[in-house]
């Protein structure tokens, strides 16, 4: 009666078309994988759902936290101190002294000149028990290593390959000499240290090992075991010590100490280590060898004996940064407790906020 009506077979094969169509997104949900935990990982890390611990800031957490963080530090502090002045340290500055007199007001002239003996004697007197090993080391002040020029002035690849890199265009203005590439190449190599300590107790020899002063990583994948010298210092003007042509760039440990630059325009660099006790009241005699010019800028030359604890060298920083940082959070921790005592509001009540005081008009 005015109604549009389908056959009996034209809605049958409606009703296959539509139950085909539903069983066929069925099938498909039904094959797709279920989501790996990575994923669900990824999906709740972008959509900021991951679980969280999301504290509550009370004056009670603030003043404990303070707390414990200063009674830890403090002990940490006073332990490392200990153990910085446990470790004996002589040092001699002898720059100054070991200049002729005749040369006290032009000590550039002395340095220069090559046929004024350069030889120095200094006796050293042993306060405390030095156990072995015992680390010798040159100080130099007033020695920027860390300039710029200064430090970009070698080449890496040279060092390790030799001859085969032809690239030292990055050593200048000691990249060659006589038209033939010099290695190693560059200022660093060139001012290279060369003053040299014979150390004896009494009339007995005291005797130096100068191996394995050098950083193993260095010596095994920074510096070639079949480079050699080649062309060093053989310009007119000469810079520091030589090399032995001889002997490969890896085993010399001299030039690889020198080579890794310091930050800090006061530094020291090991020379080597004695291997056997020193004691109260024992006389060391050094003969040592002042061809280093440091008069030129003004820098100034020590050597350091030091023996060495648990936590390295002779350093009062860290445990004084320690005690510092320790009592700065007891001080703290306090002062936050004064304030938490003095102020008498619950914590989390809304009812003193300023929105909710009757006094202020919004």
């Amino acid at each position: 009666m005015g109604q549009f009506e389908l056959p009996i077979e034209s809605s049958f094969s409606a009703m296959d078309v539509d139950g085909g169509g539903i069983s066929t997104a069925s099938s498909l949900s039904s094959s797709v994988p279920p989501p790996s935990r990575r994923k669900k990982a990824l999906y709740q890390f972008t959509q900021q759902s991951l679980p969280a611990c999301k504290p509550v800031l009370t004056p009670a957490w603030v003043i404990s936290t303070f707390l414990v963080l200063g009674v830890a530090f403090i002990p940490v502090g006073i332990v490392s101190l200990h153990a910085s002045n446990s470790v004996v340290e002589i040092v001699e500055r002898y720059d100054a002294e070991c200049v002729p007199d005749a040369y006290k007001s032009n000590k550039v002239a002395y340095i220069k000149n090559g046929s004024i003996s350069k030889n120095c004697t200094k006796l050293l007197k042993v306060d405390k028990l030095m156990k072995a090993p015992i680390y010798i080391y040159y100080q130099l002040d007033n020695y920027y290593q860390n300039h710029r020029r200064y430090v970009k002035s070698r080449s890496d690849k040279q060092l390790l390959d030799g001859l085969q890199n032809n690239d030292t265009s990055s050593c200048k203005p000691e990249e060659s000499n006589g038209g033939l590439p010099v290695v190693p190449c560059g200022l660093v190599a060139w001012s290279l240290f060369n003053d040299s300590y014979i150390f004896t107790r009494g009339a007995v020899p005291l005797k130096v090992n100068r191996k394995n002063i050098a950083w193993k990583s260095d010596r095994d994948h920074k510096f070639g075991k079949r480079v050699y010298p080649f062309n060093f210092q053989n310009g007119s003007l000469i810079g520091g010590g030589k090399l032995d042509p001889h002997i490969p760039l890896s085993d010399q440990e001299d030039l690889i100490v020198w080579m890794r630059t310091a930050a800090l325009p006061s530094f020291r660099k090991l020379y080597g280590r004695i291997e056997e006790d020193l004691h109260p009241s024992d006389l060391i005699t050094v003969n040592l060898t002042n061809n280093y010019n440091t008069y030129s800028f003004g820098g100034a030359k020590k050597l350091v004996l030091s023996t060495s604890s648990w936590l390295g060298g002779k350093n009062d920083f860290l445990g004084v940064f320690y005690i510092f940082v320790g009592s700065s959070c007891i001080f703290i921790s306090l002062v936050f407790l004064l304030l938490h005592l003095k102020d008498s509001r619950p914590c989390g009540d809304a009812t003193f906020s300023y929105w909710n005081r009757k006094n202020v008009s919004l």
